[in-house]
């Protein structure tokens, strides 16, 4: 079965682009019928000024899906085992409980914060180098780069053992693998619980200098385990599937546009110009999370009633014409013009800061020591029915 039966519209890319399929309902009704990968009917909306519309109204656009809410196949659980399985998971709660989770973590991504983990980001990437450069070419980028660097960062900043990461990594690659089927993903989803719940146990019985450290020290008697637990699961999971994919797909863009390449290499000051236009032209989060009608709404002229499912094309919004021109270019020139990559409204990225740091680090730092950076014969491999778009693997050689 082809991916284009397979794939829900909003999922399906040609390479970098999104399919024209997406563009004419943009530029058409604007608001589509589709299934999503849990084989569940939503609602698709896809531009820009309608996906910011939804985003940012909480109110009528939940993320807190009803505790009844079950995907096919989804194992049976009694409401108590679904509420310790959602908790502390901020994509999952509106205001106020949103609010609650949100302001304790808030403090640890402040640009000061991060400014203090600029220095070990740059070493790690140093060393990444190295070993890519001990080597020798070719090597496959994503596992000698992309992934390993946003993945040791977090680990670090969370207090995981890097040790653990492969561990954690194939967890998270069965639970974002929207070809699996839901039991599987559950499954891998409740190992990885299982695993935060006892890091959470050693933070309490001996809290470290890291973020869970300090979220046990400092908001112990507000955050339950399940809590902890729940909040550790998602930045570990996100901080580390996003830049990833970012810096793998990034760099063969940035090699396939080879002008844009050559501009950042004179003028390296135009580095956050790059990262905001690759966050948009490259849109790697297809929709974000499932959003659920608390009343019924109407969205570019269509009605959509009450507990119906919702979702956001990031990639159609992100190249909607009405919200930037030639939005199929890749022009760093551009700057930041308000992409939607990280979302928007209250569940707007917490890490965002995090992630524009190692890539801003990340970047430059590559492409300055292998300036012959290039694909080798071997194409890169891209992965698409996954939560987040990528490559699977990129060979290079300089």
């Amino acid at each position: 079965m082809s991916d284009s039966v397979t794939l829900p519209l909003h999922m399906r890319r040609t390479m970098f682009d999104p399919v024209p399929e997406l563009a004419s309902v943009r530029d058409g009704e604007g608001v589509h019928r589709t299934s999503t990968p849990f084989g569940m009917d939503a609602w698709l909306v896809t531009r820009y000024a309608d996906v910011r519309q939804v985003l940012g109204d909480h109110q009528r656009f939940s993320n807190a899906l009803p505790l009844q809410f079950r995907p096919p196949g989804a194992p049976e659980m009694t409401d108590e085992q679904i509420k310790a399985m959602r908790a502390g998971n901020l994509l999952g709660f509106d205001p106020p409980e949103h609010t609650r989770l949100r302001r304790m973590l808030t403090p640890e991504f402040t640009m000061r914060r991060m400014r203090r983990l600029e220095p070990r980001i740059h070493d790690i990437v140093a060393d990444h180098l190295d070993a890519m450069e001990h080597t020798g070419p070719p090597v496959d980028l994503i596992t000698a780069f992309a992934l390993p660097i946003p993945s040791l960062v977090i680990c670090e900043l969370l207090g995981v053992p890097y040790a653990d990461r492969d561990d954690f990594q194939q967890r998270t690659g069965r639970l974002l693998d929207l070809a699996l089927p839901v039991e599987e993903r559950m499954a891998a989803q409740m190992e990885s619980r299982s695993y935060m719940a006892g890091l959470v146990a050693r933070a309490q019985a001996e809290p470290g200098e890291d973020m869970l450290g300090m979220l046990v020290r400092e908001h112990g008697d507000d955050l339950s385990a399940d809590e902890l637990a729940g909040i550790a699961s998602l930045l570990l999971l996100a901080g580390h599937e996003t830049t990833s994919n970012m810096l793998g797909l990034g760099t063969l863009a940035l090699l396939r546009h080879p002008d844009q390449l050559d501009l950042i290499r004179k003028e390296p000051e135009r580095i956050n110009a790059a990262v905001e236009e690759l966050l948009r032209w490259l849109s790697i989060v297809h929709s974000g999370v499932v959003k659920f009608t608390t009343t019924e709404v109407e969205v570019a002229g269509t009605r959509i009633p009450a507990g119906a499912l919702v979702m956001c094309a990031l990639a159609a919004a992100n190249r909607d014409p009405a919200f930037i021109s030639e939005p199929d270019r890749l022009d760093i020139t551009r700057g930041d013009l308000g992409h939607v990559a990280f979302g928007h409204g209250v569940h707007h990225c917490l890490g965002a800061p995090l992630a524009r740091m190692e890539m801003r680090i990340a970047f430059p730092a590559l492409f300055e020591r292998f300036p012959g950076l290039r694909e080798t014969g071997t194409p890169a491999e891209f992965r698409s029915f996954h939560f987040v778009y990528g490559l699977t693997t990129f060979e290079v050689a300089w």
